[in-house]
């Protein structure tokens, strides 16, 4: 069985077609710059990967082409043997705890929450209604970045404001990254060799977007980010979390507009706004090495920001049995690992030099004494996508 794990962004499209139930990634891709006069596209089956561009005024264009390609390929014989396609969905607010098969009801629902995400939900929409379009037999499936959230009790969720805006306006904390969080928790499990539910996990999804996630018995307790994608660490372009007045303060002193203040606060802050070079760890190390304080000083805060938050939820837990890393970042660079675990000595982490030094495989980069196990953990929340997919098709 055939099934398309979808991630449509506001510009772009990524998937990557599994064969079920076995999980044998048949191909994967992305389209870029969708909207923009020319768009790109990547095409990889096995280890052939095409690229180029094309036009994609729409989300359509890219789904009519991507289907194309799937049968000019040979990839499927026919589109009928695709039987599913997952969406991402970034929020569905409290209305979903799970995945759900797509319907008129479900739609709205998640049209409903768009503003709670504004950047992600239209885009997300805008998938599901290509694929629908394209493969009119084929089940859709939303898969929510809150959903795994859903289990935290009140006191992690709620904040203290005026009680009426969770009732009217449902202000609570939701939290993002949750397919990515279920996925290496579940995983850090099984290279403890228990059940999820018989270990407390701590799991860092460090990327552009960053979160971590206290996951105490295979449920989700307690997360960084907030009512929105801009709380928690400090990012790549997002501040994370400030003292509130500070936007009143800039908004006054500067006469601009509270959406213009939040803009900066969403793409001008963290790493490229504290250091000035870019958005990129990349570059910031490069710079660091060469001695740039701004540079050094971007990653510090973030490496302060993590190593705390893991500090409180190890607290909130009453212990943790492992740390885990993943994402972009979290998976390729030993320099952000070995800090963070540094700031951990005192609860008894320690990290081994030597295997720290992998980059995006999985592998025990604990200490020979480190009373917590310490893992690097490749994320796949297309896996997880795909895996809901099928069981509402089987």
């Amino acid at each position: 069985m055939k099934i398309i794990s979808v991630n449509a962004g506001s510009s772009s499209l990524k998937f990557r077609l599994f064969d079920m139930p076995q999980g044998n990634v048949l191909c994967e891709g992305v389209y870029e710059r969708i909207t923009q006069p020319i768009g790109s596209f990547k095409f990889t089956i096995q280890d052939q990967t095409a690229k180029g561009e094309l036009a994609l005024p729409t989300h359509a264009e890219a789904v009519d082409d991507l289907l194309a390609r799937l049968l000019s390929e040979r990839v499927v014989a026919s589109l009928s043997e695709i039987q599913g396609v997952g969406h991402r969905v970034v929020h569905g607010g409290e209305t979903f705890s799970t995945s759900v098969e797509i319907t008129a009801d479900v739609l709205k629902a998640i049209q409903r929450v768009s503003d709670l995400a504004p950047l992600h939900n239209p885009a997300n929409l805008m998938g599901i209604e290509s694929f629908t379009n394209a493969l009119p037999q084929a089940k859709q499936v939303a898969v929510f970045d809150t959903a795994f959230h859903q289990t935290m009790n009140e006191e992690a969720f709620m904040y203290a404001t005026p009680y009426e805006w969770y009732e009217q306006f449902k202000v609570r904390k939701y939290g993002f990254h949750g397919t990515s969080h279920l996925f290496v928790s579940q995983r850090a499990a099984e290279l403890l060799g228990k059940r999820p539910d018989e270990v407390n996990v701590i799991v860092a999804h460090i990327g552009n977007g960053a979160s971590l996630c206290a996951v105490e018995k295979g449920k989700s307790v307690e997360t960084s980010m907030g009512l929105t994608p801009l709380a928690g660490l400090p990012m790549g372009t997002r501040s994370g979390d400030l003292d509130p007045a500070i936007i009143q303060y800039i908004a006054n002193k500067e006469q601009r507009s509270l959406d213009d203040v939040i803009n900066d606060l969403n793409k001008k802050s963290g790493f490229i706004g504290v250091s000035g070079i870019s958005s990129d760890n990349r570059d910031l190390e490069v710079a660091a090495e060469a001695g740039n304080h701004r540079a050094t000083l971007a990653m510090t805060l973030q490496n302060k920001a993590i190593a705390d938050t893991m500090a409180q939820y190890i607290a909130y837990m009453k212990g943790v049995d492992a740390i885990c890393f993943t994402a972009g970042l979290g998976e390729n660079s030993p320099r952000l690992r070995k800090e963070v675990i540094e700031r951990l000595a005192y609860f008894g982490a320690t990290i081994n030099q030597e295997a720290n030094l992998a980059r995006g495989v999985e592998m025990d980069i604990s200490g020979p004494n480190s009373s917590i196990k310490v893992y690097l953990i490749p994320t796949n929340e297309e896996w997880v996508i795909a895996k809901d997919t099928y069981q509402f098709i089987s």
